[in-house]
């Protein structure tokens, strides 16, 4: 892995490793790939003053990788987040093959998030190659399954997350270079509905139908979306019934809910799952839970904002914050740890069919991941 001697965060040399990631597809179901993967990564840090953890995947997912600098462990240091596994299925590489056209490259998780992972990585290398250590030590965290929940990550990013004093996030910029410094708790639900069936024409007295209870339910829950404050509640799936001339006996639903604060989550979830029927001898079930807690911005996340921005500045370009509904790993440290998240590259199209990065956004990105590296004390 080569970089220009008077550039090192050239951003074609930089380009090319994320192809090479971009090309293993990694789909969280094809845990196979996402190792294959993962072991590409770990080759890259055995040249370096780093030592490689492989913690072997379970139910379905893939390994998770620690690379950890052989400095500085002695204390809380810098742990870095990043996922190996994209949502798009094996194939997918067909349809959206990595590409180049102008500033913007094309490929299957090269937005979200094998670039940003690649920057962070390359980031290290440089302070390796440097010879002057940071002066905090680098942990760097890659997962197999954050595009499911991390569902068997999620006890390592809090644990390592406990034990950092800074928690750095490489999912994608947002609207043009923008970092996160906030993100909605997530919670999912399922909701089932048991009726009494009966023959629709014959005896309709007789039945007690679970889709219509579920359109009560349903009402309920759109109920509680209250844009302003930010809080959304979503039944994205629904099925139930067996014959249109069968009043229903079982009903389901899926349901998402976002929530911008702890305060919202303490209130929304119990209205959730305490729903009952309304109608006499239908029940109403719910289970779920949060999956997700709020990323609220803390006054430690403030300031390491304020740092980065500091040092973007430094570096030429300025760097604006948002709040964003989507979920990450970030979620999981920013309750407890100074977490800052959107540090990977600039693009859009995350889990569409025209997924793209843009290269300008490549050396920009990399030097501010690596002043941060530089600069944390």
């Amino acid at each position: 892995m080569t970089a220009s001697a008077s550039n090192p965060f050239d951003s074609k040399d930089i380009l090319d490793g994320i192809r090479r990631w971009v090309e293993i597809e990694t789909p969280t179901d094809a845990p196979d790939q996402v190792n294959r993967l993962a072991t590409l990564v770990a080759d890259g840090y055995r040249d370096l003053p780093a030592t490689i953890e492989r913690v072997a995947g379970r139910d379905g997912c893939g390994d998770h990788l620690i690379a950890r600098s052989s400095w500085g462990q002695d204390a809380p240091g810098i742990l870095v987040l990043s996922h190996l596994d994209t949502v798009h299925p094996i194939g997918f590489i067909d349809r959206l093959p990595f590409s180049i056209d102008g500033d913007v490259a094309f490929g299957p998780g090269i937005y979200d998030m094998k670039g940003g992972a690649y920057l962070a990585y390359r980031a290290f290398r440089q302070i390796c190659a440097d010879g002057a250590r940071s002066p905090l030590g680098i942990t760097h965290l890659f997962v197999s399954d954050e595009e499911i929940g991390s569902p068997t990550s999620r006890v390592l990013i809090e644990e390592l997350g406990h034990n950092a004093k800074y928690v750095l996030v490489t999912e994608p910029a947002r609207d043009g270079g923008k970092i996160v410094t906030g993100r909605k708790g997530v919670a999912r639900f399922d909701v089932s509905i048991t009726g009494v069936p009966a023959h629709a024409g014959a005896k309709p007295e007789d039945g007690r139908s679970a889709i219509r209870e579920l359109a009560n339910v349903i009402n309920t829950l759109e109920a509680l979306n209250d844009l302003k404050r930010g809080v959304s509640v979503n039944v994205g799936v629904v099925r139930g019934g067996t014959r249109p001339n069968v009043i229903a006996e079982h009903a389901h639903a899926e349901v998402d809910a976002r929530l911008p604060t702890q305060a919202d989550a303490e209130e929304i979830i119990p209205k959730i799952l305490g729903l009952t029927s309304r109608t006499e001898g239908v029940t109403v079930q719910v289970t779920g839970a949060l999956n997700r807690p709020p990323y609220e911005k803390s006054n430690a996340g403030a300031a390491l904002f304020e740092h980065a921005k500091t040092l973007a500045k430094e570096l030429g370009f300025d760097l604006a914050d948002m709040v964003t509904g989507g979920g990450s790993d970030g979620n999981f440290t920013a309750p407890f740890t100074a977490t800052l998240d959107g540090l990977g590259v600039d693009g859009k199209g995350a889990h569409t069919h025209y997924e793209q990065m843009y290269i300008s956004s490549i050396e920009p990105r990399t030097r501010l991941l690596y002043r941060l590296y530089q600069t944390l004390l």
